[in-house]
């Protein structure tokens, strides 16, 4: 409730420092650490507790007349009171020195700039009391009236303590926002275990540098990201990625920092370590998302601008209406009237609103793995109402495997993958590692080809020992004068799947057709009838032949196909649909994707692709689910319905406390508003818009089952 109050909120900006050895670090950040924000409670609570303890009898003996046995001791117009008046003069200055400086400090900073914020309303109303005060009971003689010379400590003393409170809870309140970026800090575990010269050693995490060799044992973290070279077990990852299952890795796998190994002991070679780990990037992204601002908040600090300086304004006014027709005694109406105006609409509630939510909001998505990089695109996914999922990596695993095998009459199976993988061993094209990673799987004899002839754009002939083995397209096949019609209708079959056939044919017979396709990944179709339900028409773009493509559409459930796009043309159809009116959202994992990304209302990288696409993207799911858009578009409606309500509020709350403050009022039921009351008022505010904030923390996901 100061005017740092009014920002601090959306002070979390997160910084990971890397102490290079040659490349190595912990994970720190420059966000308030929590001592910090401590220290910075405690003092607001040292500085309420000395405004109450000197607020409480100030209040009773500013009016003594309206208490028994107060009365016959300080009679009104006697010495005694007035120099009881005077102690609570003094003591209502060391309020203001010490409970109420950062108002003051805080005011003349924004006069230097020649600006005006809820810290000059303050100071001048705090400040109005007690010099009006001083001067009536200095200078009697300057008021016409004896009413007139009444003091008015007690609302400098308990409005600076109530709003000294409102700091509080409000600093509490960004400390509980802020609970997502300490987690994670606190995840990663302080030391390592690393093989140096053949003997293995426990040394401090920051001591970990890329090409260490790390071990981890049951029960034990992870201390940095990188690669199994030997052993296998299952991790829980779900303080990175929000999944529950525990998910195995063996060699070639990837490892996260901070994960949890759960049963084997596992090797792995490190590959990021500090500033560049995948816990480091996520505390700086989430950091960096909440120090930024969603676009209404800018709208909101444009009209705060204004808004501050026209209640000065409106003070001035309401006093000289008072003054010129109001109730006797006027001017003590005028001032109260002026007082009162300039504490109620103190906007700390306004300036709260988004801030407060967009934390929580983005501390939310992080718990649940999803990285929002900025509030402009939290408030953008809102809006989507068409989202375009590329097909090889974000529906489906990105990786081609073997799914069926069809035999011509006289072949096994195992014989004819046996084949193809040997024919295959030695050639760089995608759907080879498919054949060789089948044929490893199975346990087959891995058998060598003594000669290797790769024809371009149709398939690969090989020689096993004597025999000749073809591995290709049907007319490859045909080009060799051997006849495959037999097998004609199982591909035809096989690619109304959605699966790439691969013929086999053996000297000069046809032996059998390999599947290959790019399985989706398990909860695919579960994510996209989720966003169809979320009101969103999804869109699948692929590079794939039209029947492939329609064929994983028809699996999945995508209502609109753009099929057989070039990767530098995908940009070009998310144009296209936003050229339509469409708010589009793209989800992608690859480099080509990355510009499509970039054009694209909101971005969506899945965490398990390349950093390219990671960098071009508004939001990273950490986990490579869709279930991830799901969730980071229900936490964005959330919490910009949540940023909503509290500027609603607030505005309400101003709209409504302003003219009641200004005495509207008092002419119809007699009610004008103390300041005591409009800093309570103002409080209440502050802490209803912390709590509605906060109830994003209880915000419940909708369930996205495999």
């Amino acid at each position: 409730m100061t005017s740092t109050a009014r920002t601090a909120a959306t002070e979390h900006t997160g910084h990971v420092a890397g102490v290079r050895r040659p490349q190595t670090a912990t994970v720190q950040t420059s966000t308030t650490p929590a001592g910090d924000r401590q220290a910075e409670y405690r003092a607001l609570m040292r500085k309420w507790w000395f405004g109450a303890a000197v607020g409480a009898p100030t209040m009773i003996l500013s009016y003594p007349w309206l208490i028994p046995g107060l009365r016959d001791i300080f009679p009104r117009g006697s010495e005694q009171l007035w120099w009881l008046w005077v102690g609570m003069g003094v003591a209502s200055l060391a309020v203001i020195a010490y409970s109420g400086n950062q108002f003051f400090t805080g005011a003349w900073e924004a006069l230097r700039h020649r600006s005006a914020n809820m810290h000059t309303l303050i100071a001048i109303g705090t400040g109005t009391a007690w010099v009006y005060s001083t001067v009536a009971l200095l200078f009697p003689q300057l008021f016409p009236s004896d009413a007139m010379t009444d003091v008015y400590y007690d609302v400098t003393v308990v409005v600076t303590a109530l709003v000294v409170l409102g700091m509080a809870m409000e600093v509490k309140a960004r400390g509980r926002t802020s609970e997502a970026i300490e987690k994670l800090i606190g995840l990663q575990p302080k030391t390592a275990r690393v093989v140096r010269d053949g003997t293995e050693l426990e040394v401090p995490v920051d001591q970990v540098v890329v090409g260490d060799i790390v071990v981890v044992r049951p029960g034990s973290k992870v201390p940095v990201d990188g690669i199994v070279i030997e052993g296998a077990s299952a991790l829980d990852e779900s303080m990175i990625t929000g999944e529950s299952m525990p998910v195995a890795k063996t060699q070639g796998d990837e490892v996260i920092g901070a994960t949890m190994n759960t049963t084997g002991s596992l090797r792995f070679r490190a590959t990021k370590v500090g500033a560049d780990t995948a816990l480091a990037t996520i505390v700086r992204m989430v950091g960096d998302a909440q120090a930024s601002k969603v676009p209404i908040q800018r709208i909101v600090d444009v009209v705060s601008s204004y808004f501050t300086p026209a209640v000065v304004i409106a003070s001035i006014l309401g006093f000289v209406i008072w003054f010129d027709f109001g109730p006797a005694p006027a001017f003590t109406y005028a001032t109260i009237v002026a007082v009162t105006t300039l504490i109620i609409a103190c906007p700390c509630a306004l300036g709260m609103a988004t801030p407060m939510s967009l934390t929580t909001g983005v501390g939310l998505g992080a718990s649940h793995g999803i990285l929002i990089r900025s509030g402009d695109a939290l408030q953008a996914a809102k809006k989507i109402d068409t989202i375009v999922l590329d097909k090889t990596g974000t529906i489906t695993i990105g990786k081609p495997a073997v799914t069926d095998i069809v035999s011509a009459e006289g072949f096994e199976v195992d014989a004819i993958l046996s084949m193809a993988a040997a024919a295959e061993r030695d050639s760089e094209h995608p759907l080879a590692a498919a054949i060789v990673g089948g044929a490893a799987e199975r346990g087959l004899t891995a058998l060598s080809a003594t000669r290797f002839e790769a024809v371009p754009g149709h398939g690969i002939r090989a020689w096993l020992g004597a025999s000749r083995v073809l591995v290709g397209k049907r007319a490859f096949l045909e080009m060799n004068g051997i006849d495959a019609s037999a097998l004609e209708a199982s591909a035809i079959r096989l690619a109304d799947e959605g699966k790439t056939p691969v013929f086999i044919a053996l000297d000069d017979r046809a032996a059998g057709i390999l599947a290959i396709a790019d399985p989706v990944k398990p909860d695919s179709a579960a994510a996209i009838a989720a966003l169809r339900r979320l009101g969103l028409q999804v869109v699948m773009i692929t590079g794939d032949n039209r029947r492939t493509a329609d064929a994983i559409a028809r699996q999945v459930g995508v209502d609109r196909v753009l099929a057989e796009v070039l990767p530098q043309d995908k940009a070009n159809e998310v144009r296209k649909l936003q050229l339509e009116g469409r708010k589009v959202a793209m989800v992608g994992d690859g480099i080509n994707d990355a510009p499509a990304l970039a054009q694209s209302d909101v971005g969506f990288a899945i965490g398990t692709g390349t950093d390219v696409a990671i960098e071009a993207s508004d939001v990273t799911l950490i986990s490579g689910s869709l279930r991830g858009v799901v969730s980071a578009i229900e936490i964005s409606r959330a919490t910009m319905r949540n940023v909503y309500q509290n500027l609603f509020g607030a505005f309400v709350y101003n709209g409504l406390g302003l003219p009641i403050a200004l005495g509207v009022l008092y002419p119809f039921i007699g009610l004008l508003l103390s300041p005591i009351l409009a800093a309570l008022a103002m409080s209440f505010s502050s802490v209803t818009v912390i709590s509605n904030a906060n109830r994003l923390k209880r915000f419940r996901l909708q369930e996205v089952s495999a």
